[in-house]
């Protein structure tokens, strides 16, 4: 019978320690191998999935960034999952975090705001956190920091508990998704060889809409042209971003005032 996968790698070492732990279970009796720990293995994972994503991600291409074997490699993590997991984590540690202890705060939309700017920008410069936010359950230290930001600023909009989780769910998934996208295709662009901007209006030179379709197109379109003539396509993204966000807070003072 498969062994079934543990839950979490920080469920596991709940002190978080970074201390190799040679796995009896190999029967190695080898030295424990010099130059490497746990937090050097981690920020070369974050470099090599940078570099080449998670779909060319291997223990044994690691070991060969490391120079080291893959064998290596299992002194300080137990299967490629953890690994991936602590990368996940690492990354999480980029965050811009803002204040939220000081006896003089900002309003709240000001801190969310700040919040879902720089979740965006983390999902967009690394696009292979995307699946696994998905895949774990991101409890590392790092990621905690950021959610506790999250939930203390939901705190302060006046919202009951109840509506405080429809509201991180709503804002951070919405920015899950936007980030999500604007990332991929990015590393879209950057895979055949174009810009942004080349890759969006060469795509819209070679796109018809089916002429049965055409009414139903037209106002999409319409709303197009900004970038066409002359836009481009960082702005437009910017300044759709910025305009959901607004819809999304709008949505959370109206549930406030409501209560009130």
């Amino acid at each position: 019978m498969a062994k079934a996968a543990r839950m979490s790698v920080w469920l596991e070492d709940t002190d978080g320690a970074v201390e190799p732990r040679p796995r009896a279970s190999r029967g190695r009796r080898a030295e424990q191998p010099s130059g490497l720990d746990r937090e050097r293995i981690t920020r070369a994972t974050v470099k090599l999935l940078d570099a080449e994503g998670l779909a060319k991600f291997s223990m044994r291409r690691l070991a060969g960034e490391l120079g080291v074997t893959a064998m290596s490699v299992y002194w300080y993590v137990d299967t490629k999952d953890d690994l991936l997991e602590l990368a996940l984590d690492q990354a999480f540690g980029e965050l811009e975090i803002p204040d939220t202890d000081a006896e003089e705060l900002p309003d709240w939309q000001t801190q969310l705001r700040e919040l879902a700017a720089t979740y965006r920008e983390l999902l967009v410069r690394h696009p292979w956190i995307s699946p696994l936010v998905g895949n774990f359950l991101n409890v590392g230290p790092k990621s905690l920091l950021f959610s506790r930001a999250v939930q203390r600023v939901i705190a302060r909009t006046g919202l009951t508990l109840a509506q405080q989780r429809g509201a991180v769910s709503s804002v951070f998934q919405f920015v899950y998704g936007y980030g999500t996208i604007e990332g991929h295709f990015r590393q879209r662009c950057a895979e055949v060889g174009l810009t942004q901007d080349e890759y969006f209006h060469k795509a819209m030179a070679a796109f018809s809409v089916p002429e049965e379709m055409a009414d139903d197109f037209s106002h999409a379109e319409r709303m197009m042209e900004a970038v066409e003539e002359g836009g481009d396509v960082d702005a437009m993204r910017d300044m759709d971003f910025q305009v959901a966000l607004d819809l999304q807070i709008a949505g959370i003072e109206t549930l406030v005032s409501q209560r009130r």
